[in-house]
């Protein structure tokens, strides 16, 4: 499988690839799945694909006319006017290569599928960032969508919905895109190393930093080995629930006896004991402030009574209400 993922920022365009394919477990290869085409001080313009890749590289191979000598070869990429046509010839090729495999195959649809990030700028125009799909049309990257992944998404999209910033570096960029394939690298035996970065700066018609990351790499092994131990360390101070005896399971909730506690950074903050879920779960999942909460002891009651509860067990309830707003 792949798994790609192309970034729009302030100052540019970031892009990374993984590079193993395979077809079953016992056959595993390394291809490239990015390309980049420029000419100084006029254009860059890159791809990443996934997908079937006799597909893949069939449209790569148009693109470069590979089907000539190389002295008549003549890539129709660096001529296009803008990046829409790039993406409008890019996507008439892929959704022709597309048909001519499942016609002469019998086949039908779904079987030699494939999609395409493309990225770059021409002079005197914005950086923009496509993504094309196997029918051939395609969508752009915008200030509310501002990165696009392809083949293996799930595992490292959370990553970087939580951590992207239009105005970040290329260096954090960078790092965020790492953290997004390691968590993919962990969930996924589809997705391998190594893997392709290219960094395109605003303006600069040449790659700004282009490297191939190996298993071996030190700074990615950095990246894994401290976001892993991040993880376990955040998951240590994430506030925890206790249960301390066995709970009974009613139509209403649970409201056997038990206790339920809530330690951000290892202070008790919250104790229900022998209460009813209800209540018990408002003061503690209600409780945005903290600070204004020492210790309090709550019985099982009926809502009815839950105001009386309150103001008895609770005298400082005006309080927390109010910090909670």
């Amino acid at each position: 499988m792949t798994y790609c993922v192309g970034m729009t920022l302030d100052k540019g365009l970031v892009l990374m690839s993984d590079t193993r394919t395979n077809s079953g477990v016992d056959n595993i290869s390394v291809f490239r799945k990015m390309f980049h085409w420029n000419e100084p001080g006029e254009r860059i313009i890159a791809v990443m694909t996934a997908g079937n890749l006799a597909t893949t590289q069939a449209v790569i191979s148009q693109l470069e006319e590979r089907s000539k000598a190389p002295a008549e070869r003549h890539n129709s990429l660096l001529e296009a006017p803008t990046m829409f046509k790039v993406a409008t010839e890019i996507g008439r090729l892929l959704r022709e290569t597309i048909r001519e495999a499942q016609i002469e195959n019998d086949q039908g649809q779904g079987r030699f599928t494939a999609s395409i990030i493309l990225a770059g700028q021409i002079a005197g125009m914005e950086p923009r960032l496509f993504m094309i799909y196997p029918e051939g049309n395609f969508i752009e990257a915008s200030f509310d969508t501002p990165f696009f992944q392809i083949g293996e998404t799930k595992y490292g999209r959370p990553i970087l919905i939580r951590g992207y910033e239009r105005d970040m570096t290329f260096e954090d960029a960078v790092k965020l895109m790492m953290v997004s394939f390691d968590s993919t690298l962990k969930a996924n035996l589809s997705v391998g190393l190594p893997l392709d970065l290219l960094v395109i700066e605003r303006d600069r018609f040449e790659p700004l930093h282009e490297r191939r990351i190996e298993a071996t790499d030190p700074y990615f092994q950095a990246i894994s080995s401290s976001w892993g131990n991040a993880l376990k360390a955040a998951f240590e101070l994430a506030s925890r629930l206790h249960i301390r005896r066995g709970l009974t399971s009613t139509t209403e909730g649970l409201s056997a006896g038990f206790e339920m506690e809530m330690v951000p950074m290892g202070r008790v903050v919250v104790r229900a004991e022998n209460g009813s879920e209800p209540l018990a779960g408002a003061l503690v999942n209600h409780a945005q402030e903290p600070a204004f909460l020492a210790r309090a002891v709550v019985p099982s009651v009926d809502e009815a009574d839950a105001a009386a509860v309150f103001q008895n067990e609770c005298p400082d309830i005006d309080r927390i209400r109010g910090g909670m707003g």
